[in-house]
């Protein structure tokens, strides 16, 4: 299992490393407003909408976009990059997930992210780094990470295998089909049949930091969520259950673990994908912590 601390780093260990030159200290979020407006000092800004993903083929970064954009921010292959962003690391978790595919080393996600951060009255600024540029070759797609949509059709009714739908419960039912305010949606409500509502929010505290193991283990072996099983994660467009999946994965040391990042906005539009819209009576999503229906 790999120790807490080679992938999530504590706001006090950032604050103690801004100034060191092996560390690559990277904002995430849907947009760089949140940036903009004010950052971390020394940290440079990755853009979801137009860096993380393809908007045109809806799809993860290509390796040559990848290595692209790595490389203009001067980011090198022995770089520890630690990332973090606002709605409690969604899209820092999916710039981790993106990272991992194309088989960086060294990446770790900053306890609490930019909440805990700016709660805790620490030092922001507007400035804007300017590295040398480097020569970033990032690795093969590891597509052990990913789960297609053949993949997840071939899953249903396995017992080996585990879905974890990581939505509201509103969400969950097809009450909702995205959270207010949000675009990316699909034609019908529902999960996939058989899958697990555990959202994502139940991992962390108030203040956005991950629980502890314990707790963590508590959270997902109640529902059935369990090391020996193929464990798929989703959500509605994939940002979510990156979330979920580093939980799993990086956290509780959880050998197979897929993020479908096609979720919910792919599965809901797909001319006879099964859908369901009952509610478990495991189900935790009761008592999400979310601070509103994400």
């Amino acid at each position: 299992m790999t120790e807490r601390s080679q992938v999530l780093v504590s706001i006090e260990w950032v604050a103690e490393h801004l100034n060191d030159p092996a560390i690559r200290l990277v904002e995430v979020d849907v947009d760089t407003q949140a940036y903009e407006m004010g950052h971390i000092p020394g940290a440079v800004a990755f853009n979801w909408q137009t860096q993380l993903q393809d908007p045109i083929r809806r799809d993860i970064i290509s390796k040559e976009d990848l290595e692209r954009l790595l490389s203009q921010l001067g980011i090198r292959n022995d770089h520890t990059i630690v990332l973090y962003g606002d709605n409690n690391n969604w899209f820092a978790a999916y710039a981790f997930w993106v990272l991992k595919v194309y088989g960086h080393e060294d990446v770790r996600l900053m306890d609490g992210g930019r909440k805990k951060w700016i709660a805790e009255g620490r030092e922001i600024t507007v400035e804007v780094p300017n590295f040398p540029p480097s020569q970033y070759q990032a690795k093969a797609p590891d597509l052990s990470l990913r789960a297609f949509f053949p993949q997840v059709m071939e899953s249903l009714n396995q017992s080996g295998v585990a879905l974890v739908d990581v939505r509201s419960p509103q969400e969950f039912t097809g009450e909702l089909l995205a959270p207010p305010g949000l675009l990316e949606t699909a034609q019908r409500g529902g999960h996939i049949p058989g899958a697990h509502n555990i959202p994502w929010a139940q991992a962390v505290r108030e203040d956005g930091t991950f629980k502890s193991p314990e707790e963590l283990r508590a959270l997902y072996e109640t529902m059935g969520i369990t090391s020996d099983k193929q464990v798929i994660t989703y959500c509605r467009i994939g940002e979510r259950s990156s979330h979920t999946w580093f939980v799993l994965k990086y956290l509780l040391g959880y050998p197979h673990v897929r993020n479908y990042d096609g979720s919910w906005t792919e599965w809901g539009n797909i001319v006879g994908a099964p859908i369901e819209r009952d509610v478990p009576t495991e189900t935790h999503g009761g008592n999400s912590t979310a601070p509103c229906p994400q």
